[in-house]
């Protein structure tokens, strides 16, 4: 697989509605269930007063378009950085996913994967 690092850094938060949030950035996930509501976006587009806000983010892309079909992409990427006690946040849309780890575990993150046999773009 290809790997591409997004630039900038991001954050995880959790707010409580949707009204200051800038949706013509060109990375904003959000997330609703019945318990919360999420927000992932660059750390510049975070917004202010958030009840829980987690920094720190570098976020890469799986490059191309994962087919549903696909099984265990996921699973073969969080597993291998897992054992190399590396966590991650993960977002995922209709055609890829997106995996965030912290900013100081990024370099070691990609060797693992690089490791493995992926590619960085």
């Amino acid at each position: 697989m290809i790997i591409t690092v997004l630039d900038g850094e991001f954050s995880v938060c959790q707010v409580h509605s949707l009204k200051h949030i800038d949706f013509t950035d060109d990375f904003i996930f959000v997330g609703k269930t019945d318990r919360e509501l999420s927000l992932v976006c660059r750390t510049a587009a975070a917004p202010d007063g958030a009840p829980a806000r987690e920094d720190g983010w570098k976020a890469f892309r799986i490059e191309g378009t994962l087919d549903f079909s696909q099984v265990g992409v996921l699973a073969e990427l969080s597993g291998l950085l897992a054992r190399c006690g590396i966590s991650i946040f993960v977002v995922s849309t209709y055609a890829t996913d997106y995996i965030l780890v912290k900013r100081e575990k990024l370099a070691e993150a990609l060797a693992a994967l690089k490791r493995a046999g992926h590619e960085s773009a």
